[in-house]
C-alpha cells in the first residue's frame, strides 16, 4: 500500500481509504459478519484510513467500526468523522446543523460510539447554510486545541466557503465525490484546493457501483437503496452510462484489469493529492479495488481512458435536484 499527505504538513494515511458508510446505510440490506470482515481485509491490505459519519445508520457505522477496529493500534487507524445531517426515526433526512453547540454535542456522541479519546479528522457533511462556516469551523477549532480532534474537514463545499474555513484553521482535506463520471471538480474546486495546500478526499470513484463492472439495466434495488431514485440509475440515463462502462472494460481487458481497477487507478493517477474511498462492503469487492495499486497507467492509457469516457457523455445527476440544490459545491 502506498501512502499520501494530507495537506501540506499533516499525517501520511494509505493512499486508499475504505468509506464505511454502505455498511449500515443506503445501499440495501447489511451484513454485519461480511462488512466486519471487510474492514480487516483492509487492515490486512495496509489500508489505515476508515471514513464514517455519526449519521450512517443513525450510529450503527461507528458501532460497527469500534468493533471491527478492536485490537488494533489507535495510531494504525486514521479515523475520519462527518456530522451535522439530522435523521428521523423512520430513516429520513430532516436538515443539517452545523451551529457551534451542535459540533461538540455530536462529537461527544461519536468519541463514545467509537470507543477513541480523539477523532483523526472532523467534518461537517454538508455546509449548513443557515450558519457562518466561521463558526462551523471555529467550533471544531476548538476541539482541536482542546485535544478531541487532529485535523479539519470539508464535504461538498464551493471556492469562496474553501477559502473563508481555511483561513478560521488549516483544512486539511475536501471531501467530494469525483470520479470518471464526475469530474465538475476540475474547473475551479480543484484548482482551489490546490492553491491553499488541501487534499482531495474522493468519495464515489465507481460511481456508487456503475463504474464496478457488474451493474445491469435489470438489477433490483431495494427501497432502502437510494441508488433507485438517482438520475444516473434510472432509464435512458442508465443505458448511456452502462454503454460507457462497456467502453472501459474493453481497455480494462487490453490491460489485464477491472472495469473497477481501472476506475480507480484513472482517480489515483489524478494527483500526489488525492486519496480515494473505496466504497467496498465485501471482502471480494475490496480485494479487487486494492489492486488498482498495482495498476500503472501510462500517458497513453489515460488518453485511451479519457476518450473512452468523456466527462460530457456521462448522463444524469449524481443526486436528484432537490439534493443537488442542498451542495455547497454546486452553487
Amino acid at each position: 500500500m502506498m501512502n499520501r499527505r494530507l495537506g501540506q504538513n499533516g499525517p501520511t494515511v494509505s493512499a486508499l481509504g475504505l468509506g464505511c458508510m454502505g455498511m449500515s446505510d443506503l445501499y440495501g440490506t447489511t451484513d454485519r459478519k461480511e462488512s466486519i470482515a471487510t474492514i480487516h481485509e483492509a487492515i490486512e491490505g495496509g489500508v489505515t484510513l476508515f471514513d464514517t459519519g455519526d449519521f450512517y445508520g443513525v450510529g450503527h457505522n461507528e458501532l460497527l467500526l469500534q468493533e471491527a477496529l478492536k485490537g488494533t493500534k489507535r495510531d494504525n487507524a486514521f479515523i475520519a468523522v462527518k456530522f451535522g445531517a439530522m435523521r428521523s426515526p423512520d430513516g429520513g433526512w430532516v436538515g443539517i446543523d452545523g451551529r457551534p453547540q451542535a459540533v461538540k454535542n455530536s462529537l461527544s456522541y461519536t468519541l463514545q460510539r467509537l470507543g477513541v479519546d480523539y477523532i483523526d479528522l472532523y467534518q461537517p457533511a454538508r455546509v449548513d447554510p443557515t450558519v457562518p462556516i466561521e463558526e462551523t469551523v471555529g467550533a471544531i477549532a476548538d476541539m482541536v486545541k482542546a485535544g478531541y480532534v487532529r485535523q479539519i474537514g470539508l464535504s461538498e463545499a464551493g471556492e469562496e466557503t474553501i477559502r473563508r474555513a481555511h483561513a478560521i484553521h488549516p483544512i486539511s482535506w475536501l471531501q467530494i465525490e469525483y470520479s470518471l463520471f464526475s469530474r465538475g471538480i476540475e474547473a475551479n474546486i480543484l484548482p482551489t484546493i490546490r492553491e491553499l495546500g488541501i487534499s482531495l478526499s474522493a468519495y464515489g470513484v465507481l460511481s456508487r457501483g456503475l463504474l464496478g463492472g457488474a451493474w445491469t439495466k435489470n438489477r433490483k434495488t431495494d427501497a432502502r437503496d437510494f441508488r433507485s431514485y438517482v438520475p444516473r440509475f434510472s432509464g435512458e440515463n442508465l443505458d448511456n452510462n452502462l454503454a460507457l462502462v462497456e467502453s472501459l472494460r474493453a481497455l480494462a481487458d487490453d490491460k489485464d484489469a477491472t472495469v473497477a481497477q481501472m476506475a480507480l487507478a484513472w482517480v489515483l493517477s489524478r494527483g500526489e493529492d488525492v486519496i480515494p474511498l473505496i466504497g467496498a462492503r465485501r471482502v471480494s469487492h475490496l480485494q479487487d479495488a486494492l489492486g488498482a495499486i498495482e495498476l500503472q497507467l501510462s500517458p497513453t492509457d489515460l488518453e485511451r481512458i479519457e476518450a473512452a469516457v468523456p466527462a460530457e457523455a456521462v448522463a444524469g445527476t449524481r443526486y436528484r435536484e432537490a439534493d443537488m440544490g442542498m451542495l455547497d459545491s454546486e452553487r
